[in-house]
This record gives structure tokens, sequence and C-alpha cells, in this order.
């Protein structure tokens, strides 16, 4: 318990710093240390579509870390009524909207000349909502959103 002390001391002894490096690598502090997110990179915008705030947010949070900006929106009327779309670089679109759902949103932003990659994210989708995806050229993340497959699937967009 002494150890715990050390750890908030302002100064480290050299004989201190030895008991500091045998504590355990994994907790709190750590995690918050593997959470710094990168510096945004410009024109890296992804824009987020999801009525669940935690969904919503948990995206945002995790993109961010990855480097990019994102906005995010939790209705698709709250997206079409946004002007300056044309700007995003990826779209992350539920499928399960409240007034429309994520391909018919697609749609209207591509009558919008909105040509932004787009990924579809949803649970258990079926052979219908596939087939209108790949013909849309939409990429579907199933969720729940385990893995690196979304993040993948965002670099993978500002890649081509």
């Amino acid at each position: 318990m002494r150890l715990l002390r050390y750890i908030n001391a302002p100064f480290l002894s050299p004989g201190m710093m030895r008991y500091r490096l045998q504590l355990p690598r994994a907790g709190a502090a750590r995690s918050l240390m593997l959470a710094q997110p990168k510096m945004p990179v410009p024109n890296r915008l992804v824009v987020v579509v999801d009525d669940d705030p935690a969904v919503r947010n948990s995206l945002k949070f995790s993109l961010e870390i990855e480097g990019f900006t994102v906005r995010d929106y939790s209705s698709a009327n709250e997206l079409l009524n946004e002007p300056d779309i044309a700007d995003a670089g990826c779209l992350i679109i539920d499928y399960h909207l409240p007034q429309m759902n994520g391909l018919e949103m697609l749609n209207r932003l591509r009558e919008r000349r909105v040509a932004a990659p787009a990924i579809l994210i949803t649970s258990h989708p079926s052979a219908s909502v596939r087939q209108r995806a790949a013909a849309a050229g939409v990429r579907i993340v199933e969720k729940p959103l385990l893995g690196d497959a979304l993040v993948e699937g965002v670099r993978n967009a500002f890649a081509v």
C-alpha cells in the first residue's frame, strides 16, 4: 500500500522508480494513456447518423481517437436539413432510422450530389437490404460493432 503514495509523488528517486515499474500495467491510468486522441487530419470528416445516442457517442469517440473529425446526427431529417454535407469524406448510416431507412436517406443525399462513400450499420440485415445496399455500392457492417471492421471500412473509404 505504501507504493501507491509514490505514484503521485512529484519527485521519484531511482529507488522509488524501481517499485513503480513493478506495479501492474493494467487499470484506469493505463486506459487513459491509451485513449489519447490522435491529431485530427484535415479533410477526414466522417458523418455518423444513428438515432441511438449511445451508439452515436461511442462511434464519435472511437473515430476521433483514430484521428477523424466526426459530425453526428440523430435522424435522417437532421442530416438532410444540413446545408454543408458535401465536404463529408465518409458516411456511417444506421439502417433503422425514425423518419426513413438509411438507404432512402442515402438516395436523397445522392440526389443532392453527395458522393461520399457510405457504410450501413445494422443488425441482422435481410436479403433485400443486402441486395439494395450492394446495388447502391454501400458496405454493410453488422451490429454489434465488434473488432475493427468499421474503422477499417472508414480508412478504406479515405484511401479511395
